[in-house]
C-alpha cells in the first residue's frame, strides 16, 4: 500500500492538538460536567441537599458542589474565549499514534513530534513542566520535551493519533497493584476505592476515572491511561463491562468527596474499564485518574487508507 502516514502530519497534528487541548475542556467532559450541574439544580430546587458542612455556617454540599461545578464552567468559558491554559499545569505530552495492521508505517513516523511540542508551548505560552532526568538531573528541559509517546497497532486501514496533556496532580494519584488473582472483582474494586479516598482530592475532582485490568506490571498503566480517552458515556467493551463500570462509579460518588474535594457529588463523572489477558497466577490493577481540566483530542490522520488533510 502506498505510503500515507508521514512523520510531518504526526508532528502538525500533534501541534494542533495541544493547542486544542491546552484551551478547551473535552466537550463530552464538559458535557457530564454540566449534567452534573443541572443534576445539583434539581437537588436544590427539590430540598434533596445532602449532609451539610460540619463547619459553623456551612452550605448543604449540594448547593457547595454546584458551586464548584460553576466555576469549573466558568473557567472552561473564559479560557476558550481567551485562548489562556485551563489549568496553570499544562502537563506532561502523552501521544499515542493508532496505526491500522494494514498501513505502512515509516521509522521515523514519530520523529517530529518532540520538535511540535515545543513549538506548541512556546507559542502557546504553556507552562514548561519536565525535567531532564527523574533522578540526577532535575533541570527543566525548557521546551516541555520529550514527549512520551507509544504506536499501537489495530486492525484496519486507519490511523488516528491521540494526544494527552496530563497534569502533576493527576499522575501522582494513580496506583499500580498486583493482586494475587483469587481476589477477583471484589479485590479490583477495593483497589479503586482505597484509591479514591487517599488520593481522589489531590487530583483535583471530579474525575474521569481510568481503570486497567490485566496484561503485565509494565502494560496495566497503559491500558488504565488508554481508557481515559474514551468518550464519557459511550459504551463499555462487554455487557460485563459496563455493569462494573456503573457499580465502581456508584460507589465512588457515595464516598461524598465532591467537586475540589469539598464534599456532595460527583466525585467523578465516569469509571472507564480496560481489561486484557495475564498470566494465570497474577491480576494485575492500575488505577489512573483524569481531573476537571479533561485535556484530550483524537485526530484522524488516514481513515479507508487514504490520508486525512488536517490542519
Amino acid at each position: 500500500m502506498e505510503e500515507v502516514l508521514s512523520k510531518e502530519a504526526v508532528a502538525r497534528a500533534v501541534y494542533g492538538a495541544i493547542r486544542e487541548c491546552a484551551v478547551t475542556l473535552r466537550p463530552d467532559f464538559r458535557a457530564a460536567v454540566e449534567r452534573a450541574r443541572e443534576e445539583a439544580s434539581c437537588q436544590e430546587r427539590d430540598g434533596g441537599v445532602s449532609t451539610a458542612d460540619p463547619r459553623p455556617g456551612g452550605a448543604p454540599s449540594a448547593s457547595r458542589a454546584a458551586g464548584v461545578l460553576d466555576r469549573i464552567l466558568e473557567n472552561a468559558a473564559i479560557a476558550a474565549a481567551d485562548g489562556v491554559p485551563l489549568c496553570q499545569d499544562t502537563g506532561s505530552v502523552w501521544a499515542c499514534l493508532e496505526v491500522g495492521e494494514a498501513l505502512t508505517v515509516p521509522g521515523d513516523v514519530l520523529s517530529g513530534v518532540n520538535g511540535a511540542v515545543a513549538r506548541a508551548y512556546e507559542d502557546g505560552r504553556l507552562r514548561m513542566s519536565l525535567v531532564r532526568d527523574a533522578l540526577f538531573d532535575r533541570a527543566n528541559t525548557g521546551d516541555n520535551t520529550p514527549a512520551f509517546c507509544e504506536v499501537r497497532f489495530v486492525p484496519g486501514a486507519d490511523a488516528t493519533l491521540h494526544v494527552l496533556l496530563k497534569g502533576g496532580g493527576s499522575d501522582n494519584a494513580s496506583r499500580v497493584v498486583m493482586l494475587p488473582p483469587g481476589a477477583g472483582a471484589a479485590g479490583v474494586r477495593e483497589v479503586v476505592l482505597d484509591c479514591v479516598r487517599e488520593k481522589a482530592a489531590n487530583a483535583c475532582p471530579p474525575l474521569v476515572i481510568g481503570l486497567g485490568v490485566g496484561a503485565t506490571f509494565d502494560k496495566v498503566a497503559g491500558l488504565a491511561k488508554h481508557a481515559l480517552l474514551r468518550e464519557v458515556g459511550s459504551p463499555a467493551a462487554s455487557d460485563a463491562a459496563a455493569a462494573f463500570e456503573e457499580e465502581l462509579l456508584a460507589e465512588v460518588n457515595a464516598l461524598r468527596i465532591g467537586p475540589a474535594a469539598l464534599g456532595g457529588l460527583p466525585t467523578a463523572v465516569a469509571v472507564h474499564v480496560e481489561t486484557a489477558p495475564c498470566h494465570i497466577a497474577a491480576l494485575p490493577v492500575a488505577v489512573n485518574m483524569g481531573c476537571c481540566a479533561m485535556r484530550s483530542a483524537s485526530v484522524p490522520l488516514v481513515r479507508d487508507g487514504r490520508a486525512v488533510h488536517c490542519g
